[in-house]
């Protein structure tokens, strides 16, 4: 289990549901690679899919003003260093967003 603190982002958004059309509720950000993905509480989870998939179990959130770490495989809080800016979504992008697919009952999609 690693971090490179110099891995830039994947992108703004999570990087499956920008792929796929999809919508989230809030991203995560892997600390070893820079993945993009979305929380556990969004309908596709695919924070915890790219762990699943790699073994890259430290994620960051990806949200404004938070700063937290999770261990994936402990189950369990961590920490971890500053990792490369960005440090969080654009301020300008909503949550959920993105806006534009955001469906109108997406309260009652969330898990």
């Amino acid at each position: 289990m690693s971090i490179d603190p110099t891995a830039a982002p994947s992108g703004p958004g999570c990087l499956e549901c920008e792929r796929d059309g999809g919508w989230w509720f809030h991203l995560r950000r892997c600390g070893e690679c820079g993945h993009i993905g979305c929380c556990d509480s969004s309908p596709s989870q695919h924070a915890t899919a790219h762990w699943r998939e790699t073994g890259h179990a430290l994620m960051r959130s990806y949200e404004p003003g938070e700063d937290w770490w999770w261990d994936f495989d402990a189950a369990a809080a961590a920490t971890g260093p500053e990792l490369a800016d960005p440090q969080h979504r654009p301020l300008d992008q909503s949550a959920p967003g993105p806006v534009d697919r955001v469906p109108d009952d997406w309260r009652s999609q969330l898990h």
